[in-house]
């Protein structure tokens, strides 16, 4: 959530007024939130004074009261005083309201160096790694490749669950839970975080911490009767684990990287990406989380990115890192990394993972602060960052088209060969 006090310095209303424009959204609403600020603080100002006078006119009946004076007149006044004061509190409460709910719908302001753009077009290229392999047969996609080799059916999938699911079978199983075991170690042994299981369903506050609730509401699976919904990253629980905590900043940064399946309505997605693993109701995600000091976020925000990078270096994938435009942004991001994994048989990149720096954005709407050792330290809010490390059915995706050969098996990239006890390819049946 934006910082509403801060849009009261004419510089800061105008830099937000920037950002949303930027973004394609309405600079108005500055106006419109500063101007419900106000509202709200004029009737808190008014309420406030009548409850001083309301406290001076009840001294005065006590001393009437003492001295055996009528205080009838006054008690009258008095009843007055309370009836409008108790009026302002209700006002106070819906201006409250009201502005919290303006403010939890506008998205983070953007961070200087975030690209102008129109869409995903205007995304710029940061880096590229790896080279292309070159095949001497026309590549396959990822889903004709699993339904010959008989690793992925979508066909009975589609009689249980509906459209959109997969049973991965004997090698893509295999293959998937090695990747899961790979990145965990790889995160925890070699890039510091700690390693946790979340939750796999969560409140709706935690939702509105992350900045899923209330705008991307229908793009969550809901458990009916209850006030649980079924996570689409590991973002959500992880992030607000330490909610309405104040952290010591010796605490700081801490890092987390935790796996968890995902599960996504895909609201508004309809027609995108209908063969395969794309785009799946339900995947599964190795989540990289950091809670950091403000002033060195950015630097972690880098680190990050090349912690889910070092995962298809490994894998010996190519891909390409790209910086999101201002319009191609996510809601809550202030800077955002997209890595994008070469895939021939599609023969063009997709995402992998998105690593985000937050800034206090989630951190205010979830309330998560930390505070120095010294004595007269201030109280502030952490900057939160997260990121892919990675997606584990796109990496799967990316092992099946560009470890294809010929015959239609699959070679297994020598670092997953530990983890596939010793495999080294998949091969029909």
């Amino acid at each position: 959530m934006i910082d509403v006090r801060a849009l009261e310095k004419p510089e800061a209303a105008e830099d937000y007024r920037r950002s949303l424009k930027a973004r394609g959204d309405d600079p108005s609403w500055v106006d419109k939130l500063t101007a419900l600020n106000q509202k709200r603080r004029a009737t808190l100002t008014e309420q406030e004074t009548l409850r001083s006078e309301q406290n001076k006119v009840g001294e005065v009946i006590a001393q009437k009261k003492r001295a055996k004076e009528d205080a009838s007149e006054l008690l009258k006044e008095m009843g007055g005083i309370a009836g409008r004061v108790k009026e302002l509190e209700q006002k106070v409460k819906e201006a409250e309201t009201e502005l919290t709910e303006m403010a939890l719908r506008l998205p983070n302001r953007l961070h200087p160096s975030v690209p102008l753009g129109e869409g995903a077009e205007d995304n710029v290229v940061v880096r590229a790694a790896g080279v292309k392999k070159t095949f001497s047969f026309k590549a396959k996609e990822h889903w004709e490749l699993g339904e010959k080799l008989g690793i992925i059916d979508f066909e009975r999938a589609g009689k249980v669950a509906g459209a959109r699911f997969a049973f991965l079978k004997g090698g893509a199983a295999q293959l998937e839970r090695a990747l899961i075991q790979f990145k965990l170690d790889l995160h925890s042994r070699e890039h510091g975080y700690e390693e946790m299981i979340p939750p796999f369903i969560a409140n709706s506050q935690s939702f509105v911490g992350t900045g899923q609730f209330p705008k991307f509401k229908e793009d969550v699976f809901h458990l009916e009767g209850t006030d649980y919904h079924l996570i689409p990253t590991a973002e959500v629980p992880v992030t607000n684990y330490y909610a309405g905590e104040i952290l010591k900043e010796a605490d700081l940064p801490a890092k987390f990287v935790a796996y968890s399946p995902c599960f996504r309505s895909e609201a508004g997605s309809y027609g995108k990406d209908t063969r395969g693993l794309i785009r799946q109701h339900q995947f599964n995600k190795v989540e990289l989380v950091q809670f950091c000091h403000p002033d060195k976020s950015y630097e972690a925000h880098d680190a990050l990115t090349g912690h889910a990078e070092k995962v298809l270096q490994l894998l010996e994938l190519p891909y390409r890192v790209m910086v999101l435009c201002s319009r191609d942004i996510g809601f809550g991001a202030a800077k955002c990394y997209d890595i994008e994994v070469w895939l021939p048989g599609q023969n063009a990149f997709r995402e992998i993972s998105s690593c985000s720096n937050f800034e206090d954005f989630q951190a205010r709407r979830a309330n998560i602060r930390f505070k120095g050792n010294e004595a007269k330290a201030k109280t502030q809010f952490v900057h939160t960052l997260n990121g892919s490390g990675l997606a584990i059915g796109r990496t799967l995706i990316s092992i099946l088209e560009n470890y294809q050969q010929e015959d239609g098996s699959i070679e297994i990239p020598k670092v997953l060969v530990p983890y596939m006890g010793g495999r080294t390819t998949i091969k029909a049946k």
